[in-house]
């Protein structure tokens, strides 16, 4: 699977038949060709940013792999999941990236299951040239409409810091965004864009690489803000970071590693690398979603705002409410169950785990329930196998700490449920 994504102007008057094309920020007024975040440039240049090249063919490598995810199906690969995909990515200053090609294969790899090449040439867009004005922000902070990143904005404010929150557009969640943006910092310290990704044909639903726009976005953020690294927080619960497979079938790709303290150390290597100054933190690697919870800094402020986050990994699939069953949905109940079972006010269309219902997926309330059963008959470490083979030796006996009470958490819920 072929795929690239340049500059309008630096298209090719013929493309290759299988070959997927893509404009940057402009529409190419070509059939077959696909866009990406069309005229969102121009927004950035009124808005008054002015990211160096460094920061901005960040932004649009990022971008590119996103349109190639969505562009490629996983049906049509031979195993129906694993791709080979050459990505062509055009960009401002394309020596810059040299000799990063094998590092991010192995990146993408780790972050999708797929195998990348990648190539980097001349022709991508030269950064807006916005007038810049001083923003009132000491750091950016992801913020999804989910739980764990409603608590790290809480925490981060509470702290005395001030965050400017940024947000990629979802139909589901955009106006919960909105809403805790404004609660948590005002209405001026949120930012929320979305990638604007559209071409011709069928697109892939597994969206693997999707929290690259996230990090592109979080990046571009940063470059408006004063200090020579500034910190990027990705709130997250250790348990979710690592996402254990439940059964030995569910491994690499199949489990999300968007946060993955792996992935975030071999992306902070490439900026590192490229000399963007942004240091990716994750405060909560350490910690589950339900000590998240009862640690949080502001408990009314959370207490009033909890329930109404999102969670559900099958949430349009139930028209837009919590499945109750799905793995995200266990972990949301376990937390809530370990901060206090009367706080959970969601409306789940599955309120009991025991509760049947295979019509959108795998039992994952079964699974969950096998992985409990499987680390009290063998151990933890065995269930784990070489999950932890990633964390450096003096983080591991913590890794292995936030999953077993990670688990710990789910169980308390299928023990509640009757499933256990």
């Amino acid at each position: 699977m072929k795929i690239l994504c340049t500059s309008v102007d630096s298209l090719p008057v013929n493309l290759q038949l299988d070959e997927q094309a893509f404009a940057f920020f402009k529409p190419a007024g070509r059939e077959g060709v696909g866009n990406i975040a069309n005229r969102w440039k121009r927004l950035l240049k009124r808005k008054g940013f002015a990211p160096d090249a460094a920061t901005w063919d960040f932004v649009q490598f990022c971008l590119a792999v996103c349109a190639a995810d969505l562009a490629c199906p996983r049906a049509t690969s031979a195993d129906g999941w694993t791709r080979v995909i050459e990505l062509t990515v055009g960009l401002h200053e394309p020596m810059r990236w040299v000799g990063f090609e094998e590092h991010l294969a192995k990146m993408l790899k780790l972050l999708t299951g797929d195998y990348w090449t990648l190539h980097f040439v001349a022709g991508g867009e030269a950064p807006p040239a916005g007038q810049v004005t001083a923003v009132p922000h000491d750091c950016v902070c992801l913020l999804s409409g989910g739980l764990d990143s409603l608590v790290g904005g809480i925490d981060l404010m509470s702290q005395g810091r001030r965050p400017v929150f940024v947000s990629q557009l979802a139909h589901d969640d955009s106006p919960r965004q909105v809403s805790y943006a404004t609660r948590l910092g005002g209405a001026n310290a949120h930012w929320q864009w979305s990638h604007g990704i559209n071409f011709p044909g069928a697109r892939e639903p597994s969206t693997r690489a999707r929290s690259l726009a996230f990090y592109a976005f979080a990046v571009l953020a940063a470059s408006r803000l004063a200090g020579e690294r500034v910190q990027v927080f990705v709130p997250e619960n250790g348990f979710i970071c690592i996402n254990p497979p439940l059964v030995p079938g569910r491994v690499s790709s199949l489990s999300t590693r968007t946060t993955h303290p792996q992935f975030i150390a071999m992306m902070q290597e490439l900026l590192d690398g490229l000399g963007v100054g942004v240091a990716l933190e994750l405060p909560y690697r350490f910690k589950t979603k339900g000590q998240m919870l009862q640690e949080c800094r502001n408990q009314p402020l959370l207490e009033d705002l909890a329930s109404g986050t999102t969670s559900c990994g099958r949430f349009r699939t139930y028209n837009r409410t919590h499945c109750g069953r799905c793995v995200p949905c266990m972990i949301r109940k376990g937390a809530f169950f370990a901060w206090g079972p009367d706080r959970d006010r969601t409306k789940y269309v599955h309120e009991s785990l025991a509760e049947a219902d295979k019509s959108s997926g795998p039992d994952d309330a079964m699974a969950a329930a096998l992985a409990v059963l499987t680390v009290e008959e063998r151990g933890l470490d065995r269930f784990l196998g070489a999950t932890l083979g990633f964390a450096a030796t003096d983080e591991r006996p913590s890794y292995r700490q936030v999953l077993s009470d990670g688990l710990a958490e789910v169980e308390a819920v299928l023990r509640r449920d009757g499933v256990l």
